[in-house]
């Protein structure tokens, strides 16, 4: 399966840079697999598209403000992107940038907090030690920054920082693992979760924690030799009671969609669980569970849209996706969102 026949071409002013002002005024493109028509719809008529006796899986990591800043001892910039604890003061992260890094190298912060590097585990991920545990906790609170994608582009300025900590989160995040949003929660308001509720479609939320490599670009030309990160994820027994009794169930992101597959078994049965994935879908895979997928734009050629041309079909996501573009979407973690049935 050759990776180039995933590229799509969008114009760069269709990436979105802010959130709609708005959650649920976000646009809706709605794809009907047996009917194989396209449809405008905006968010907040989600509730109108589905049906009673529908269970949205929704995911309830919440992202951490893990971006933040210091300098060498020269004085140069150096950008911190926090990926995985490792132990109290040990931290896996990202360093930009990285052709700067040498092991043993000492980052300044503001708070007198200090971060060591200890290893080099690849080109731009490092090992770290901080100086502090408790400083780190609280330096995050005080200091960190949404860890937005590349594809969004931010000065370092403290008003939009706090906008985008608020608004790269949903509204129902509530276990903090993150540190990329899971996007297509990014639209739900109040008046969508409550309208959703009194037409009798229920929400059940799982936990997936997003890894950084979300942002990463296959990088093989065959795409099934990708290899993806591997991913927390948790189900609990209330959730999979609720699933499980789902007249249809409706994945919110390809986080829920890759969690439910990964803990349902050949029978079609969610089974509660903690553990981690790397549960890569592309074309060919066989879903198991989920019956429709709430999902954003997203890059060509990622792993992410390979998710969704296996669920919906390539030939139908690009006619989509050509639709999207004509008609001005907006693409991307801050764009707006299809709902596949």
């Amino acid at each position: 399966m050759k990776l180039k026949d995933f590229a799509y071409i969008l114009p760069e002013e269709l990436i979105a840079q802010h959130p709609c002002p708005q959650r649920d005024a976000s646009r809706l493109l709605m794809l009907d697999r047996k009917g194989n028509k396209i449809t405008d719809s905006f968010f907040f008529q989600l509730p109108e598209l589905l049906s009673a006796g529908d269970v949205l899986v929704i995911n309830d990591s919440k992202v951490i403000p893990a971006r933040f800043f210091g300098k060498k001892h020269t004085g140069a910039d150096i950008e911190i992107l926090l990926l995985a604890k490792k132990d109290s003061r040990i931290w896996e992260v990202l360093l930009k940038p990285a052709k700067r890094m040498h092991v043993k190298d000492v980052i300044i912060m503001e708070d007198k907090l200090t971060a060591k590097v200890i290893d080099r585990i690849s080109d731009k991920k490092w090992l770290v030690e901080f100086s502090d545990a408790k400083d780190l906790e609280n330096y995050i609170q005080r200091f960190g920054r949404a860890p937005l994608p590349p594809y969004i582009k931010r000065e370092k300025d403290a008003e939009q920082s706090a906008q985008d900590r608020e608004r790269y989160q949903t509204i129902y995040a509530r276990n903090p693992g993150s540190v990329a949003a899971p996007t297509a929660g990014l639209h739900f308001s109040e008046a969508v979760l409550q309208a959703l509720k009194a037409k009798d479609i229920q929400i059940a939320p799982i936990t997936l924690h997003v890894g950084a490599g979300t942002f990463l670009p296959i990088k093989t030309a065959e795409a099934e030799e990708h290899v993806m990160e591997e991913e927390f994820y948790e189900i609990s027994a209330v959730a999979a009671d609720i699933i499980n009794g789902a007249r249809r169930v409706v994945a919110v992101g390809t986080t829920s969609t890759r969690a439910l597959e990964s803990a349902t078994d050949t029978n079609g049965r969610v089974h509660p669980q903690a553990g981690f994935t790397r549960l890569f879908i592309y074309p060919g895979y066989k879903f198991k569970k989920v019956n429709a997928l709430l999902t954003n734009f997203h890059l060509p050629q990622s792993s992410l849209f390979l998710l969704v041309c296996a669920f919906a079909g390539k030939d139908f996501i690009k006619r989509a996706y050509q639709h999207a573009v004509k008609s001005s979407y907006r693409f991307y973690s801050y764009g707006d969102c299809m709902l596949i049935i």
